[in-house]
């Protein structure tokens, strides 16, 4: 059989990403981050998509010289159909749709969180199937019990906001500049995890909430600055620390859980919040603990990232899942 090569883009929120997938194999994987975002304090939807539009030709044209092949070695083009930004994902998706056009080639569309979790079988180790995989990104948190590369079930997600989300609202409170979760994870690895409490919300079956606890941080910060205006200051660390462990707890208590109730011990995590040392460090633990086999994708197949789209894509292409030019763009797409 010949050669598959995947061309594959990325598009979902702030960052442009294009990677080039030979049969298996990621060979080059390209991102271009928007700085642009910084004085604001989080994502300006319409600058995203200005910015893709600006980005997405020298991205691709650098995935494809780093991948060492030509345009008409390509077998297929995928792109990233949602969840995400709708302006951002049309940038994305309709160049792959022209791309796909202008070559002649099948074209696939990929949902980003199920590409999160086939992140996992883009280098050595990779879990075996049936695997759970606890997804965790600033929009996203879910606990995902998979089945096969293109069989998976969420049994678990957020009811109101997002892990991610909470780090990154704790880290704005803190007066960091964004992305603040970074930031938390790095202060916190000098602080005292148990120098403050905060609420561990109380849900039901194997679903997540932090709306509770992100009130319950901006609270305790306002009633401490008011007795202390340099609170935040003096115990930078140990907020961090604490919050970071709170976090952390909530999301490996319900995997603890899920694993049991399942029977499992093939146990992952994706997403952007899976570069956390906190969470990585715990889920290690847990994994000693219980006899759990665990994964980590590598840092750079953590954030978003077109290896990914690339990697689900190939997968799709053994399938013949493909799709219509004319599929439209979702920025809400079900599981």
């Amino acid at each position: 059989m010949s050669e598959i090569i995947i061309l594959a883009i990325e598009s979902s929120c702030d960052d442009t990403s294009a990677a080039v997938c030979i049969n298996s194999k990621v060979v080059s994987n390209v991102m271009a981050d928007q700085k642009i975002h910084e004085s604001y304090g989080g994502v300006v939807p319409e600058l995203a998509s200005r910015e893709h539009t600006k980005n997405i030709i020298p991205v691709v044209s650098e995935a494809i010289k780093k991948a060492g092949i030509q345009k008409k070695d390509i077998s297929a083009v995928a792109f990233t159909r949602g969840p995400g930004l709708m302006g951002s994902l049309l940038v994305g998706g309709i160049f792959a749709k022209s791309f796909a056009q202008a070559m002649n080639i099948p074209l696939i569309d990929v949902h980003h969180m199920r590409a999160h979790v086939l992140a996992h079988f883009i280098d050595e180790p990779k879990p075996s199937f049936p695997f759970l995989c606890l997804t965790v990104s600033g929009g996203h948190t879910q606990i995902v019990l998979v089945k096969d590369y293109l069989n998976m079930e969420v049994i678990g997600e957020t009811i109101d906001d997002a892990a991610g989300e909470a780090f990154d609202k704790t880290a704005k409170l803190l007066g960091f500049p964004y992305p603040g979760g970074p930031l938390i994870d790095k202060y916190a690895q000098s602080g005292n995890a148990e120098a403050f409490q905060f609420s561990i919300p109380q849900i039901e079956k194997l679903n997540f909430s932090f709306s509770g606890l992100k009130t319950n941080i901006l609270y305790f910060i306002q009633k401490q600055t008011k007795k202390n205006p340099k609170f935040i200051e003096k115990n930078l660390n140990d907020i961090c620390a604490s919050v970071q462990a709170t976090i952390v707890t909530i999301l490996m208590r319900k995997l603890k859980k899920a694993a049991k109730e399942n029977n499992i011990h093939e146990v992952a995590i994706s997403g952007g919040v899976s570069a956390n040392s906190g969470l990585r460090a715990a889920l290690k633990k847990y994994g000693e603990e219980f006899g759990w086999k665990t994964y980590i994708p590598d840092f750079q197949y953590c954030t978003d990232n077109a290896g990914m789209i690339a990697i689900t894509a190939y997968y799709k292409y053994l399938a013949k899942d493909f799709c219509e030019i004319d599929i439209p763009i979702q920025a809400r797409l079900e599981f």
